[in-house]
């Protein structure tokens, strides 16, 4: 999985980088081919990145629920 992550992150930067060029060239396909690549970031790159994060279940001590605020709550109140 992270091979395949840095292998999207690499195409990522190739495509931006001749986005930039053909934008900086004013080609008439530049806008296009930007937004492609604005696409590609939200709708695969980031989500296949957020599963491997969060797939061992390592995000719920950050998760805040109401046993939490409680004691943060006493914790302030005592000091």
């Amino acid at each position: 999985m992270k091979i395949l992550l840095k292998i999207l992150f690499i195409v990522f930067l190739v495509w931006v980088s001749i986005g930039a060029y053909l934008i900086n060239t004013e080609h008439e396909k530049a806008k296009i081919v930007m937004g492609l690549c604005v696409l590609y970031l939200s709708f695969i790159c980031m989500p296949i990145f957020i599963y491997h994060r969060y797939k061992d279940g390592k995000y719920k001590k950050y998760v805040i629920n109401d046993d939490k605020l409680r004691n943060a709550f006493k914790q302030q109140g005592k000091g």
